[in-house]
């Protein structure tokens, strides 16, 4: 199975990222508006923010799942596997990481494909056979290909700036220190941040689940089986449910790196990172069914 462009696909992708450059352009125009000279302390955070997402993400992801790298001689055939689909994907073989959790998942992070990790779970090494897990890992592999760790950081940059500014933006304006004389245009800086905040959380769900397609279309490419990456999403799916409610809590705030989310209470299900499993498993059994009449 060649690795082909599904258009339709970048074309929503397209779509909803011009809408948040547009939304971030506008964004940037009440930043520079409403905080004019002290504008600098903004940039400032910003830049630093940016620059600490940027080049820790790998590092922060690992260690908040409690993860570690490992090195062949402890998992050689995981280290093999990966080289394997590695090659198969025209990939460096990036980091190998183990996370000792019951939750049966995976992910990839890391800023470009030379830094990047894949880490899977010790839940789910016992619950997949070889050709699931290999499935598994070529999606987080396409992840890597697709650059979406990179896309994904980026893309919520400003967002995360615009809650913090809803937060703290009275502090940057120094509207206290007045009297009191700025408080409409400092509430209408915030009120303007929300909005932001709230639009560009909507798109950023949009995308995520957009790549989350794309990835799955990419790692069905790099192994050739569809199925048995449709069908390590059904026993991923279903294994979440025999996990204890306070590991899926603990571990919820890593839903946009996971191959398949945490979805606790109504919130997870409503704002999803991810498609529904049904609708991922759907499309790989088409490209199953494409492969079979060729």
């Amino acid at each position: 199975m060649q690795w082909q462009t599904d258009w339709g696909l970048r074309g929503r992708m397209a779509v909803t990222m011009f809408l948040l450059f547009a939304l971030y352009v506008t964004f940037l125009g009440f930043v520079v508006l409403f905080f004019g000279d002290r504008l600098f302390p903004v940039v400032l955070v910003m830049a630093l923010f940016l620059g600490a997402q940027f080049f820790f993400s790998d590092k922060l992801a690992l260690y908040s799942m409690g993860a570690r790298e490992v090195e062949p001689d402890e998992y050689p055939e995981l280290h093999r596997m990966v080289e394997r689909l590695s090659q198969q994907a025209d990939l460096p073989k990036p980091k190998v990481a183990i996370a000792d959790s019951r939750t049966p998942n995976a992910f990839a992070t890391g800023r470009s494909q030379k830094s990047a990790a894949v880490c899977v779970t010790t839940g789910l090494m016992n619950m997949l056979d070889e050709d699931e897990l290999e499935g598994v890992i070529a999606h987080e592999l396409a992840h890597v290909k697709n650059r979406d760790v990179m896309v994904m950081t980026i893309a919520s940059f400003l967002s995360t700036i615009a809650f913090l500014i809803v937060r703290w933006g009275w502090l940057f304006s120094g509207g206290r220190d007045r009297g009191g004389q700025q408080q409409a245009p400092v509430i209408v800086a915030i009120l303007a941040s929300l909005v932001v905040w709230i639009v560009s959380f909507l798109l950023i769900r949009a995308l995520s689940r957009y790549r989350e397609f794309a990835a799955d279309r990419g790692g069905a490419a790099i192994t050739g089986r569809p199925a048995s990456l449709a069908s390590a999403l059904m026993k991923i799916d279903s294994g979440m449910e025999k996990v204890p409610k306070d590991d899926l809590r603990g571990q919820s705030e890593m839903n946009a790196f996971f191959i398949v989310p945490i979805s606790v209470g109504w919130i997870g299900k409503l704002f999803r990172t991810h498609p529904t499993t049904e609708k991922r498993i759907e499309r790989l059994r088409n490209l199953e069914r494409d492969l079979e009449s060729r």
